[in-house]
């Protein structure tokens, strides 16, 4: 659990990069067999006018070229969405930890029935990022939403 939670204090910090940049407060990285940081991304829709730029998105094109990629953990500060999690299934992950789904729930479902293991944290941290963005950037968080 120690390294987990270590994971996770990396794709936090990229989460609030991306909110001190105006952006989404989600982050995430990519962690080898090894347990080191592969690659790391955070939300850049509003800064890059990309609506693909997510988190997980943006890690995965952070990870260039790669024949591992069965090897690596995502871990994400907020459930995937359905295009994050395409994006998962399409390059083979089989382990995914997630920070936090109170505020939105992905598309897990479809994660874990193509066998990816995900494992729910629900970190306080993470919940309170997305508390905040929803609390002072309400605008923001219905278009990152759809809503």
């Amino acid at each position: 659990m120690k390294d987990v939670l270590r994971w996770l204090d990396e794709a936090i910090k990229e989460a609030e990069l991306s909110w001190s940049q105006g952006g989404i407060p989600i982050g995430s990285v990519l962690v080898g067999a090894d347990g080191s940081v592969v690659a790391r991304g955070h939300n850049q829709r509003v800064q890059s006018g990309d609506p693909t730029a997510h988190a997980e998105v943006v890690c995965f094109r952070n990870a260039g070229r790669r024949r591992d990629w069965e090897d690596l953990v995502l871990v994400s500060t907020l459930s995937p969405c359905i295009m994050c999690t395409g994006t998962t299934l399409l390059f083979g992950i089989k382990r995914v930890i997630v920070g936090e789904n109170k505020n939105f729930l992905g598309a897990e479902a479809l994660m874990c029935s193509n066998s990816v293991q995900v494992d729910v944290l629900n970190d306080e941290r993470c919940i309170a990022l997305m508390r905040r963005m929803k609390e002072e950037r309400p605008d923001l968080w219905a278009e990152d939403i759809g809503k």
